[in-house]
């Protein structure tokens, strides 16, 4: 942890960037975090933006603040929350005319943020949402104007890398600080990033648009059908899924339809037909933020969706040029995780540059806290499902359960290989004595709760959770002791197969690297590292984990497992 601190400061003093591989239990968040305070107490930064995926690793760096705090740090730090779930309203609509605490706002909101400055460091979303009620004004807007005055911000990826909501205030064109960006659970960037710089639109969107503006605006609708008629040119001349060398005129013509669509909005009273337009617009004017941002590390191509759809879309392959715009406007980053394997993979797509710092830190954990088992004649590949590869599966699972009372964690590639397994297992050993809980896609908040707190260390039983790779349940969850006893992971978690990871093998693969490591063996082991993790979180436990694939033993994949 010593190597880690110094290694931040250093990164944060030479204006550097930082990737940090940290096993679970290193303590990365306070090994970030704490180096930063010092070095922004000492004038070395302005800021510090703490950045998650994830509400859970928001909680966990408040935390680490309020351990600071217990040791006499004074800084002034704030939660900030997305408008759609803080706002007090049922349909987030910040019309006046709608929303009460949109109502005089402004004559209000700087004493409420005068108030709450002068009386506390600590603003958390339930001290924001407090405040917010007792002076009726917008908690989302009250919360962006204390961000101005605080030292630390605790806050989504989005809020710096996404153009669409990124935080102007500090972010806009020619503004930037000696803001230092510390990044939790870094790996998770890649895919967001790739979602933030890319943009879709849909041919029947625009269809049906200007079959709702026709009867009243003959301007938009002759706009509209013009990119209508380009995109009916594309799909003819798209099987399933093609690439196109550039949008052409497409472009061109959407800045008609947004330029009509202003004009009309301008006109056009509240209502249904309003609204619809309006999110349309900002679709519209997404897209052609986007289109002005590609470059060599972009693929356009069209496709037919399996619901029939016709898209197109902007593809960003790899991030990495424009999220180091984003961070250029501050002093330095860190990234860390539990997962960041091979980090020449992750340095290549997160910044690009070859010249930055990166250290692997040694797992503080005996290797007698761990039991790993390989599970070498079974294998999740296509060619090798069915009942009976299904039967070897549930047979190492039932193993694994008859071996130690306890609670476990079954972990899948995907929904449908969940349910056939379970399915088969149920066939094969029922479920006496043991109790089964199933992870489903469609899980709200409060579900997601209960499953947790079904594994209780009290359990006298045997529970097991089936969960899928990559979920809710795969990362960023504590089941600390006899929470969880073992975890059982089947397959090399390879995304599937799909046009988009194809395309992302193809353009790496055109640039002499291995395509196949780029868009399925390095996200796939990610979730596996993942998934393993959830099993040993302090230095009192002690576990099993079980890998299910015959692949795991070839030297493809061995160099890809911590040390």
């Amino acid at each position: 942890q010593k190597n880690l601190v110094t290694s931040v400061y250093r990164t944060i003093l030479r204006k550097k960037k930082l990737f940090i591989q940290a096993p679970t239990g290193v303590g990365k968040t306070i090994a970030t975090l704490f180096p930063a305070v010092k070095a922004v107490g000492e004038g070395l930064g302005d800021k510090i933006f703490y950045l998650t995926a994830k509400t859970i690793t928001r909680t966990v760096a408040w935390q680490a603040f309020e351990t600071l705090r217990e040791q006499a740090l004074r800084m002034k730090v704030i939660v900030l929350t997305a408008k759609d779930k803080i706002c007090f309203c049922e349909e987030t609509n910040c019309n006046p005319d709608h929303c009460p605490y949109a109502k005089g706002h402004y004559d209000r909101v700087n004493d409420a943020v005068y108030e709450l400055l002068t009386s506390s460091d600590e603003l958390n979303r339930e001290i924001l949402e407090e405040q917010a009620r007792k002076w009726k004004v917008c908690p989302y807007e009250m919360s962006l104007d204390l961000a101005v005055w605080v030292d630390g911000v605790i806050c989504d990826y989005n809020y710096v890398f996404d153009p669409q909501v990124y935080l102007r205030r500090f972010f806009a064109e020619g503004v930037k600080g000696d803001y230092v960006f510390l990044i939790d659970e870094a790996h998770n960037l890649v895919e967001r990033g790739r979602e933030m710089y890319s943009a879709v639109l849909y041919k029947e969107d625009i269809l049906r648009m200007k079959k709702l503006v026709k009867p009243y605006r003959k301007k938009l609708e002759k706009a509209l059908e013009r990119c209508n008629r380009l995109m009916l040119e594309w799909k003819r001349e798209c099987e399933t899924c093609r690439v196109l060398p550039s949008i052409g005129n497409f472009s061109l013509a959407l800045l008609s339809v947004m330029g009509e669509t202003e004009n009309y909005l301008e006109e056009l009273g509240d209502g249904e037909l309003r609204k619809e337009l309006l999110d349309f617009y900002f679709e519209v004017r997404s897209f052609l933020y986007i289109s002005d941002l590609i470059d060599e590390n972009y693929v356009i191509y069209t496709q037919h969706d399996e619901d029939g759809r016709f898209r197109v879309k902007l593809f960003c392959v790899n991030p990495a040029q424009n999220l180091q715009n984003c961070m250029d406007k501050g002093r330095s980053t860190v990234f860390f995780s539990a997962t960041l394997l091979p980090v020449m993979y992750y340095r290549e797509l997160l910044s690009g540059r070859s010249d930055d710092y990166a250290i692997y830190a040694q797992t503080p954990f005996a290797k007698e806290q761990k039991c790993l088992i390989l599970g070498r004649d079974v294998s999740s590949r296509y060619t090798r499902r069915g009942p009976e590869e299904y039967g070897k599966i549930a047979e190492y699972i039932h193993a694994v359960v008859c071996s130690h009372t306890g609670n476990y964690m079954i972990f899948f590639p995907s929904y449908r290989m969940l349910d056939d397994i379970l399915e088969r297992y149920m066939e094969l050993y029922g479920t006496d004595g043991v109790e089964i809980l199933q992870q489903s896609p469609s899980m709200q908040e409060k579900e997601r709760e209960d499953f947790l707190e079904r594994f209780e260390s009290e359990n006298t039983g045997t529970l097991l959770g089936f969960c899928v790779m990559g979920g809710i349940f795969a990362e960023g969850i504590d089941l600390i002791g006899e929470r969880l006893v073992g975890a059982v992971i089947v397959g090399t978690g390879l995304p599937q197969v799909s046009y988009e990871r194809e395309i992302l093998k193809q353009f790496y693969d055109r640039k002499k690297e291995n395509g196949f490591d780029y868009a399925y063996r390095f996200p796939g082991m990610n979730k596996v590292l993942q998934a393993a993790g959830r099993v040993i979180r302090t230095q009192e436990d002690t576990g099993a984990i079980l890998l299910l694939d015959e692949r795991f033993r070839n030297s493809e994949y061995r160099p890809l497992f911590p040390v």
